[in-house]
This record gives structure tokens, C-alpha cells and sequence, in this order.
């Protein structure tokens, strides 16, 4: 027979381990600004990408293991591709996507022998006749859903993150203000990040249908913190 192991401490040695596989990577930012949203993540890879399109107007990013954050990318894709195809394009949402994610990391957590080691967000932008629909959903490890109306910090350092972030952060930042907000709060007062050790995401309603564009280059560099 196995040995017994209490169900509480089960739970919390599975969460214990998931957390510290997130606390391993970078951490990233989640923020409502005047033209949609926006997502600052610290990522010195240009191949590997943390913020990525899942559909018109929803984007997805994650924090912790790569491959692991990667799989729930594509079956997002898939889920919505599908439910596109199959009905319209107005009935993809964010809020339908977040309750597939934390089902399938709740029972992960709960019936696997090893949790995944992630943090996810997806970020819908809201429709251009009212801007401040926009939502984000912080899904946990453990299948947890949290939803924020004006930022989100997800990662292993996210509690002093969001406490440098929130001393900044005001409603309808500029693109520059909000970009410049991000990366301060990130770095902390004892680093100095470049452009190449960051990946910056936005949804905007200037874009189009396909409101998810990246900002790279000459164009990041313009917006730094001086």
C-alpha cells in the first residue's frame, strides 16, 4: 500500500513546488492604457516568445516554464479557431477562454503527479464604442481566475512588482507613459533593462480588426525610459 499522505499537505507541497518553478522566470505586466492594452514582459530570448495572438482582439502571455505555457497557447489557438468557425467571430471571448484554462490547470493540479509550472494571462481588448470593457484574466497554477479591470503582474517577484507598478500606474496612460511605467517597476531601482531583454505586446483599437501588434526595434527603443 502507498503511504498516506494528508490531502492538505499533498496541496501544498504540489503548490510549493509550482511556485517555485514560476519564481525561476521573468516576470511581466499586464496594463489597461488610452488606446487598449498593453503587455510588458521581461524576455531576453528573440526566438521564444512569452506575449503572443490568440484571436481579433485577445492576446495571451505566460510566465514559468516555457513548453508548458506554449501547449495552453495552442490549445487557446485551437479553442478558438474553432468556436469562431462553428458560430461568429463576436463569440470568442476572453472570459470563455480564462474558464477553459482554469479547468485544465485545476485538474492538472489536482489529479496529476506534477503541476504545471505557470502563470497565464489573457487580455481581451474591449470593443472601440466602450474602451474600458477591457479585461484581464490572471490564471494561477492551480486553476485559480482572477480578473483586473487595470493591471495585472504575473511572476515570481509579482508582489513587489505590482507595489512599484501601482505607485505609477493612472488611468489612460500614454503608450510611452505606460511602456515607461512598465519597465521601471520591473527593473526595480538596481537594474537597468535594455530593449533585447524585453518583449512588448499591444492591443489597440488603431489596429484594426486584428487589434494585436508587437513593438520591437527602433520603435521600443524610442519609447524607453530615458
Amino acid at each position: 500500500m502507498p503511504f498516506y499522505v494528508a490531502p492538505e499537505q499533498l496541496m501544498e507541497d504540489r503548490a510549493d513546488y509550482a511556485r517555485k518553478g514560476i519564481a525561476r522566470g521573468r516576470s511581466l505586466i499586464g496594463l489597461t492604457y488610452e488606446e487598449g492594452i498593453l503587455i510588458v514582459a521581461e524576455n531576453a530570448s528573440n526566438t521564444l516568445r512569452k506575449v503572443s495572438e490568440i484571436y481579433d482582439r485577445i492576446a495571451f502571455a505566460g510566465v514559468g516554464k516555457y513548453n508548458e505555457f506554449d501547449q495552453l497557447r495552442i490549445a487557446g489557438v485551437r479553442h478558438a479557431d474553432l468556436k469562431g468557425y462553428s458560430f461568429s467571430r463576436e463569440d470568442v471571448d476572453a472570459r470563455s477562454l480564462a474558464n477553459q484554462y482554469a479547468q485544465m490547470l485545476g485538474q492538472i493540479f489536482t489529479h496529476e503527479m506534477k503541476p504545471m509550472e505557470v502563470e497565464i494571462l489573457v487580455a481581451e481588448i474591449g470593443l472601440s464604442e466602450d474602451p474600458s470593457s477591457s479585461q484581464l484574466f490572471h490564471i494561477l497554477y492551480d486553476g485559480t481566475v482572477k480578473d483586473h479591470s487595470d493591471y495585472a503582474v504575473l511572476g515570481g517577484d509579482a508582489e513587489v512588482i505590482f507595489e512599484r507598478f501601482a505607485d505609477s500606474y493612472t488611468e489612460n496612460l500614454t503608450l510611452a507613459s505606460g511602456i515607461q511605467s512598465a519597465i521601471n517597476a520591473l527593473a526595480g531601482p538596481d537594474r537597468v533593462l535594455e530593449p533585447d531583454d524585453l518583449e512588448v505586446a499591444e492591443l489597440s483599437h488603431v489596429n484594426g480588426r486584428r487589434s494585436f501588434r508587437r513593438i520591437e526595434g527602433e520603435e521600443l527603443s524610442g519609447l524607453m525610459p530615458s
